[in-house]
């Protein structure tokens, strides 16, 4: 597979994703556990979005045949809800409204909700996947962009795991500076789908 490809999928995913901004949101809903119980609960929230993921990354184009909406279409779609994603990372409006999904059910495992679902395999994160397997011809593509969404999970649940470390090495500013970085790169990536969209569409764009 073509690094060139390998390469924006997973900045995408990560973005998307965001474990950086996740980890703060999962020690407020985890605190007062224990290693363990934080853990466990890291576990399943990994597990079950990439379960998710997974779903849509195989079914997600047939469901959009079903209902009739072509890839370019979706891809136009797709880019625009990325790039209003970049804006709400750019103007901190993203981590605001996580915070509030986060505090408005006081369950007492939060890994399904809202950890697992939305925080991690969200409305961005679904639309990313059905488009980076879209844009694949083979198997070997697929299995390339399912390895990406993979090495994404992991370094969420690994950041999970070190969650107090990297709040307390990075601090609220840092994370603010790495958040804002991230939304710029989105919003770069967002509007190449939507020229992807384009193109597939047949029309010619100007040199």
């Amino acid at each position: 597979m073509d690094p060139a490809f390998l390469i924006p999928a997973f900045v995408t995913l990560f973005v998307v994703i965001d474990p950086i901004g996740l980890t703060p949101i999962f020690i407020a809903l985890t605190a007062g556990m224990t290693a363990a119980q934080r853990r466990a609960i890291a576990i399943r929230a990994t597990v079950i979005a990439a379960g998710l993921l997974f779903l849509f990354a195989f079914l997600g184009e047939q469901v959009l045949g079903f209902i009739g909406i072509s890839m370019p279409a979706f891809r136009i779609a797709g880019g625009i809800l990325l790039f209003l994603t970049a804006l709400d990372m750019l103007f901190e409006r993203r981590t605001k409204r996580r915070e509030d999904k986060a505090d408005a059910d006081d369950l007492p495992d939060p890994s399904v909700f809202p950890i697992a679902i939305p925080l991690i395999a969200g409305p961005g994160a679904i639309a990313s996947i059905i488009l980076l397997v879209g844009q694949t011809d083979d198997a070997v593509g697929m299995a390339s962009v399912l390895g990406v969404m993979v090495a994404v999970l992991i370094i969420v649940f690994l950041l999970f795991l070190s969650a107090p470390l990297i709040e307390r090495a990075l601090g609220k500013t840092g994370i603010v500076v790495v958040t804002r970085l991230l939304g710029m790169l989105l919003a770069a990536l967002s509007v190449q789908f939507v020229l992807d969209g384009i193109r597939g569409f047949g029309l010619a764009m100007g040199s």
